[in-house]
């Protein structure tokens, strides 16, 4: 987590206009619930190009312990421009490095990515937080629906794929409130948010302890 992240080489990060959340905690925290037994740690670094967000989250899963620790830059339109996740099991260390230019090309590793265009955010399948992601990016009226695929890094390997999902926002102005699916894993939830966009209550996955 000391290691220097390296810079994102591709375009400037550009000015976009704020989305209407809260500035996110220095810190927030979840446990993992039902699928897994763990626990998440982020800290957040909000500055006029964007946020840098550290984090690390460590559990168990069918019977194996792993840890994914990773390093995440998004721009001020919360679309994610570079993240460095490391992971280790049992059967040793390794670290993927992707890059995005924001318009929804990638690269992995140093190498193009095509599997992965239109994404615009990274998604950690290790990570409750990185759901926060396109909630804030695509700041959805009531009832609107958006597709949001996202690059998503496997906990165990770290392998990436792209994986087609969307989101509904519900409740009320003042809940924030989405329904998420993801068909390939047919699986479907509500997610609920805090005013700063970060998720409370991710069914069957985490919730929010700090």
């Amino acid at each position: 987590m000391s290691e220097r992240f390296p810079p994102v080489h591709w375009l400037a990060l550009a000015t976009v206009t704020a989305m209407p959340f809260a500035t996110p905690p220095a810190s927030a925290a979840w446990t993992h619930v039902t699928a897994r037994a763990g626990f998440e740690v982020s800290y957040f670094r909000v500055s006029a190009d964007g946020c840098h967000i550290d984090g690390c989250t460590t559990a168990v899963e069918d019977g194996l312990p792993w840890i994914v620790a990773y390093h995440i830059v998004v721009d001020s339109g919360w679309r994610t421009r570079a993240a460095r996740i490391t992971g280790r099991t049992a059967a040793g260390e390794r670290t993927t490095v992707l890059e995005s230019d924001g318009a929804g090309h990638w690269r992995i590793d140093g190498a193009a990515a095509p599997e992965l265009d239109g994404c615009l955010d990274v998604d950690l399948e290790s990570s409750a937080m990185t759901n926060t992601f396109p909630v804030h990016r695509l700041d959805l009226p009531l009832a609107a629906r958006a597709a949001a695929p996202a690059a998503y890094v496997r906990a165990n390997d770290l392998s990436v794929q792209r994986l087609e999902q969307d989101y509904q926002r519900v409740g009320t102005e003042d809940a924030q409130q989405y329904d998420y699916a993801s068909p390939a894993f047919d699986f479907a939830c509500r997610l609920a948010y805090d005013e700063s966009g970060l998720v409370l209550s991710y069914p069957g996955i985490a919730v929010r302890t700090a």
